[in-house]
Parts: structure tokens; sequence; C-alpha cells
């Protein structure tokens, strides 16, 4: 079968395909023939091999795909041939809470390999049926993005119907999150430095937008749109912890997702303090926030936004689309 190598000295450039031997279930496994994947910032830093993301051998990249089972090992006993799938992020956390067994072995990191393959193979504990009505480079966006936004937003947002939620940036898991805030009947302001991203989240439900490099003290506008309160929820998805917390009201919530602005953080912790504001660091999700999920945008006509679809061959550009921060929702590989 043919597969996506990252490998030395990593970057981009150096991603391959290579030809590996097709893998075959075992007891309790499924085959699954990959359809499509949707990229995510975490696959860069993999590629790219940035801190702990960097692989310990040759590896497979990727987390987010979709594909059909086309061969069922012994005793399997929740899917049958044919069924649309998606593996885990974190294929060890089924239910309940993080923790350190649950959290091992994600897949596409550093020591286990992802997606970007003809063939896979899966515990059947470990994958999603995901809903008939998506398409599979929609299907494809669940996984990572779509979990990770609905576990921060749904699980720990704590929100009631007219809170507001403030959403940083225009990416996979911001549209999520603000599908998901307004599916909760929240009123959703989005951040972004692009006008035009700022007018399609409108388009998309977002009850405001501000342009942060246009107004560099977005957190004093939030305040403005709510009366001097401030955001009931921060989704936090670019590491700007020290404008969340100056955004988020006294008592309210920051889901810290992402690391676009880089690995620290300068944070003001008089002014955290000041705010009694909890901040949840998300970690993607469980099978049962997935499940979930699933119910609910089924429920709700939630879609995921697809903002470009590429060929297998066109691995390399794909990442360098995603790593110009140019699009708006998900980067997608079709098989």
């Amino acid at each position: 079968m043919r597969a996506l190598e990252a490998r030395e000295p990593f970057g981009i450039d150096s991603l391959a395909f290579v030809e590996r031997v097709a893998p075959e279930p075992g007891t309790g496994e499924v085959l699954i023939r990959m359809r499509a994947l949707s990229l995510n910032y975490r696959d860069l830093l993999v590629v790219n091999a940035v801190n702990r993301w960097r692989p310990t051998e040759r590896r497979i990249p990727v987390s987010d795909g979709v594909g059909e089972i086309v061969r069922i090992g012994g005793g399997v006993s929740r899917f049958n041939l044919g069924d649309r799938v998606a593996p885990l992020f974190y294929p060890h956390w089924i239910d309940g809470g993080p923790a350190a067994e649950k959290m091992n072995g994600a897949l596409g990191g550093a020591g286990v390999d992802g997606l970007f393959a003809e063939l896979v193979v899966a515990r059947e504990w470990s994958v999603v049926k995901v809903p008939d009505v998506f398409s599979d480079v929609e299907a494809a966006t669940l996984p990572c993005a779509g979990v990770t936004a609905w576990h921060g937003v749904a699980e720990e947002g704590r929100l009631r119907r007219g809170d507001t939620v403030v959403v940083l940036g225009t990416g996979g898991v911001a549209l999520f999150a603000m599908q998901f805030a307004h599916l909760h009947g929240a009123r959703v302001i989005v951040t972004s430095s692009s006008d035009e991203k700022l007018e399609r989240a409108r388009a998309l439900g977002a009850a405001e937008g501000i342009n942060y490099r246009t107004t560099p003290d977005w957190p004093s506008r939030v305040r403005d749109l709510t009366g001097g309160r401030g955001a009931d929820l921060v989704v936090d998805s670019a590491g700007s912890l020290r404008e969340a917390i100056d955004a988020v009201r006294i008592g309210g919530t920051i889901a810290f997702i992402g690391l676009l602005t880089g690995m620290t953080a300068d944070i003001d912790l008089v002014a955290l303090m000041g705010k009694s504001a909890r901040i949840q660091a998300v970690d993607v999700g469980s099978r049962a926030m997935f499940e979930s999920m699933n119910r609910a945008i089924e429920a709700g006509g939630v879609r995921p936004v697809i903002d470009r679809v590429f060929a297998f061959d066109q691995a390399r550009d794909a990442f360098r689309y995603l790593a110009s921060r140019a699009h708006f929702g998900k980067v997608c590989v079709t098989l």
C-alpha cells in the first residue's frame, strides 16, 4: 500500500510517499480503506519535528480521517463490512475525564503512525461510525477539530442560552466552536485579521466580528459589545491567553486549545486572579464526546466548513497551504 512518511531531516519538503506492507486485522480489529483526511496544526508540528512532536523514526502523519471497513478480525461485534468510520485521535480514551493511560498513543504523533495511508488497522473500540449525512471529506474533520471544539464548548463551556462566546480565529476548530456555541443558543463574537473572513463567519452565524489587526485591543471591544461584562466563554485556539483573560467576564471560562502564537505565554496573574476565571486546557476528547457530538450535529444540522480539498498525491501542497494560514475552515485530502 502507499503511505506518506515524515522523515529526516523533516519539514514539508522531506515528506515522501513509500510502499509499505498492507496491514492485516487481528482479533478485535478492523481494516479501514481510507477515503479522506483532514489536516490540523498539530500535523505540521509532527511534520516539522517541533519539540515533543518530533517523530522517533519515519512516521506516517495525520490524525484525522474517515474510511470504509473492508475486513474484520475475529471477535469484532461493533461494526460490519462497509461501515464508514473514523479512528479516534486518542485510541484508548473511551469515556470519562483525561488520564495518562487514556492519552497514550495519539495517532500520527511522535511515536505512533497516523492515517495518511491507503489502509489502516484499528481496534474496534477505537473507531466511531460517522454521520451518514456527511460526505467523506466532511466526516474526516470530526475526530480532532470537531471533538476538540465540542469538548471546549459543550463539555467545559457551561453555556446557557444567551451567553456570549468569543472564538479566536477562523480555522477548523474555531469554526466548529462557533457553530457549537450557536447550537447552544449563545451569541458568538469571532476575531480574525481578515475582514473577508469575518464576513464569512457572520454568514455562518457569528453575531459580531473583530479584526484584531485594526483593533489590537480587541478585548476592550468585547467588553463594549457585552455592556462591560466580558465574555462568558473564550475559546482560545490561538494561544492568546493574556488577551483571553482580558476578554473573559468575572467567573467566566477560557477553553485553551491552540498554540498558533507560540509554545509559551506571558500571563498577567493579577488580572487572572481578579477575574476569578477558569482556564481549562482542552486536548481533543473521548469516544463518548465524539458520539455525543455526532448526535448533536445531526439533530442541529451543523455542517463542517471545508476550505480546500487536495488529492492524495498533493500532500506537500496541502501542508504548505495549511502552513500559509490562508484557509477558512478545514484543509482536506481525498484518496
